[in-house]
This record gives C-alpha cells, sequence and structure tokens, in this order.
C-alpha cells in the first residue's frame, strides 16, 4: 500500500447541502467560534488543499489566523503556516493569487502533464509545479505529499475536490458544519457532485462525533480505520 497523508475534509454547507450561492459574493456559512475551531485544526495539519476553482472564486488566503498557533507550531519546529497545495487540469490561475502571494510558506500546484509547460510558465515564479499525471491522479498526488513528509493534509474544497477525495477513497475524516439555512437554488456548487461513492445504504459511514457551536453545528464522520490515527497537534 503506497503510503499517504491522513486526509480530513473539511466543509461548511447549508441545510439543503449547498457550498455556496448563485450570487458572485461569497455566502458565510458559519461563525466566528467555527472559524476559530476550522483555525486550529489548520494549525495542526501539514498542507492544506484547496481547488483551483476554489482560489479563482473565493481567492483563499490558507494561512493561521492566530498568532499564538503560529508560534507553537514555529517552537515544534515548522513553517508558521501550513504548505499550500492546489491541483488543476488546465492551470487557468491567476499567479497574483492570494493563494501565491500572502504567507511565507511553500506552494504546490499539480497539474496534468500536459499542461505542465504552460504551469510553470505561468506560476514557476511562485510555486513548485509537479506533474500529476493525465488526468490528475489524486493517489499520485498525495503518494508525493507523502514523499515531501506531509502527514496530515486538510482538504477545504471545493465540491470537486471533495467529491474526488471522496469516490477515491482518499479520504480518513469529514468535518461537516451545517449552516442553519437553505439556499435552494439549483444553480449553486453543491457539497459533492455526482460520484460512486464507497458509502450507501449496505455501507454507512461512521459518525463519531456531533458538536453544537453556536448557530451551526458541526458532524464528524469517520471514514476509515485510520480515523483518530492522527491527532492534530496542539
Amino acid at each position: 500500500m503506497v503510503e499517504r497523508p491522513y486526509t480530513l475534509l473539511s466543509c461548511g454547507m447549508s441545510i439543503d447541502g449547498y457550498l455556496d450561492d448563485a450570487t458572485r459574493d461569497r455566502l458565510l456559512l458559519s461563525n466566528e467560534a467555527d472559524f476559530d475551531r476550522v483555525d486550529a485544526v489548520r494549525a495542526g495539519c501539514d498542507a492544506i488543499l484547496v481547488g483551483a476553482a476554489t482560489i479563482r472564486q473565493d481567492d483563499p488566503r490558507l494561512l493561521v489566523r492566530s498568532a499564538e498557533r503560529r508560534a507553537a507550531r514555529v517552537a515544534r519546529g515548522e513553517a508558521p503556516n501550513p504548505l499550500k497545495v492546489t491541483v488543476t487540469s488546465r492551470c487557468d490561475i491567476n499567479p497574483s493569487a492570494r493563494f501565491f502571494t500572502v504567507g511565507d510558506v511553500d506552494k504546490l500546484v499539480y497539474c496534468a502533464s500536459g499542461s505542465c509547460v504552460s504551469a510553470k510558465a505561468r506560476l514557476g515564479e511562485v510555486a513548485t509545479v509537479v506533474d500529476g499525471g493525465d488526468p490528475v491522479d489524486l493517489h499520485l498526488v498525495t503518494a508525493d505529499l507523502a514523499a515531501r513528509g506531509v502527514r496530515r493534509l486538510m482538504v477545504e474544497g471545493g465540491g470537486t475536490m471533495h467529491t474526488q477525495f471522496l469516490t477515491a477513497g482518499l479520504a480518513d475524516e469529514l468535518q461537516l458544519v451545517v449552516a442553519p439555512f437553505f439556499v435552494g437554488d439549483s444553480r449553486a456548487p453543491r457539497f459533492v457532485s455526482d460520484g460512486d461513492f464507497p458509502w450507501g445504504p449496505g455501507r454507512r459511514a461512521t459518525l463519531a462525533e456531533v458538536r453544537q457551536i453556536g448557530d451551526v453545528v458541526l458532524l464528524r464522520y469517520a471514514l476509515s480505520d485510520r480515523f483518530g490515527e492522527s491527532t492534530h497537534k496542539s
């Protein structure tokens, strides 16, 4: 079996399963208490992965917000922030996105084999571009991350990445936060898209924790026998 990082998926969604609405403004699905919880989870990971569409749409920073948590990482001999990782087939990403420009931390871009030359020309100044196969193979991506010393990987979206990690059987844990409202618009992106998921009526995922955090609820699911093998660092 090829070594790969312990992989947790982190996601917020509406009651009816949407990650966002259909407007240009970002929909806030959580609250400050849960944002702080997510910050603690980030601080305990070696790398954070998002899809290229999330970079284009949300322009995330993907940094640890708490100065105390950054200091604790440094005290453990780690960088203040986890490694940033993205996956793309077309490499249609702006090199001035905050993913690349914010935070003194390494950035990895896994792209399809046929896009590597153009990806290196476009992003080689701001990130390390890695051939991820054609099409990009998440088994190769996670094995390469493990070889680079990533033991704990946090996947923060979007829906395409969540779907691909889940259907590939590469997720060990799902942390799903449900916001107390409906979006009700089929044009909006959903938590996952169609796929052949390992968990269905005949194989139910294990609910490991339910926690109310203000007006949202956190559901933690154990998705493999590795669940609990790697707890986040304090």
